[in-house]
Order: C-alpha cells, then structure tokens, then sequence
C-alpha cells in the first residue's frame, strides 16, 4: 500500500514550560531531551515536531509524550495530515522560507 498526503502524519507537540528555578530549569531541559531521544525535532524553541508514516504510528509517539509530561507548564499536542502540514506558510521577517525537509520513508512490500 502507498502512503500518502493523507496517511503521513506529523506530530506537534507546543509547551511552556516554567524556567524561574534549577529545579524547573532541570525539568524543562529533561522533557526537551526526552522529546529529541524521541525523534521529535525542534521547529521553534518550544514547538517541536516528529514525522510519522501512519495515524498509528502517530499515537505511539502520543502516548510516550503523555508519559513524559512534566509536573508543571502547559504542553498541547495536536496531530496533522503531511499535506496540511505541506500548506503551512513558513517567514522569517517577512522573507518566506521553505518547510523542513521531509525525512525518506522506506515502503517495504
């Protein structure tokens, strides 16, 4: 079966977490480790985001953020299609830039 547009996923996982103590900032720096130990990558400095081929591959990567939520902060999770995240404008100032690379996807059949 061929993956598409519709099939492929992209994680998004938003936080603020607080930072004002050792203690927070150890909290912050551990859940942001976890996240990349994960495959997720860092997008902006507190969005970051993981590629996945399916919707249930996607909640496998759900699921172990859920398990690594701090004591403290807000974290938002939201799941969406490859080709919604391919319709996002990206700028810096007001120069556009290109999305990410998307990682290769190995099809076995």
């Amino acid at each position: 079966m061929k993956l598409n547009a519709y099939q492929i996923m992209w994680v998004l996982v938003f936080f603020d977490l607080p930072t004002e103590t050792d203690v927070d900032r150890k909290r912050y720096t551990k859940f942001r480790k976890k996240l990349l130990d994960d495959g997720f990558s860092m997008f902006q400095f507190s969005i970051y985001l993981r590629h996945s081929s399916s919707r249930e591959n996607a909640e496998v990567h759900i699921k172990r953020v859920k398990n690594m939520l701090p004591e403290l902060g807000h974290v938002g999770i939201i799941c969406i299609t490859d080709k919604q995240f391919g319709q996002m404008e990206l700028f810096i100032g007001k120069k556009e830039t290109p999305l990410p690379d998307i990682p290769q996807q190995l099809e076995l059949f």
